[in-house]
């Protein structure tokens, strides 16, 4: 749960933070680059919704009833929801020019990323396919160019 809480929290003084820390309205290329974050975080986060259905959950641990789901976004990234949330934070920082929102987003970004690690634990344990799934899939990225091998474990 503290988990989840500490990541509430911190995506929450990113956006308070984004108004009130800013410096400057954003010149243009921070706009440019704040809306492709915007449009990386709509599409991976939409699809991982959509691809985890009644299997979302905001907790770390898998539930119990819950399949490994490899197609779709999945085949591309393994947390496609932790990326979708870390490409918001920094959108929203940069939108707003803030280095105090920049700073929370980093902080963001490195929280996801140990959640992501702990949730890794109980996915390779509960799943036989999981490690080698992790070999193949990057974490919050896709590979350019790369055209995903797309099945079910």
């Amino acid at each position: 749960m503290i988990l989840v809480t500490g990541q509430l929290l911190l995506l929450a003084a990113t956006v308070v933070a984004g108004p009130m820390g800013r410096t400057r309205f954003a010149p243009i290329p921070g706009r440019l680059l704040a809306a492709l974050c915007f449009f990386y975080a709509a599409w991976a986060g939409l699809a991982g919704v959509r691809r985890l259905g009644r299997q979302l959950t905001p907790m770390p641990i898998p539930k119990a009833e819950g399949e490994l789901i490899t197609t779709g976004i999945y085949a591309r990234l393994r947390h496609p929801l932790y990326a979708s949330t870390m490409a918001l934070g920094l959108g929203w920082a940069l939108a707003w020019s803030s280095p105090t929102a920049l700073g929370l987003a980093a902080m963001l970004a490195g929280w996801l990323h140990f959640k992501a690690q702990f949730e890794e634990v109980f996915l390779q344990a509960r799943f036989r396919g999981y490690a080698d799934y992790a070999r193949r899939v990057p974490r919050y990225f896709p590979r350019p160019f790369h055209r995903p091998s797309s099945h079910r474990s």
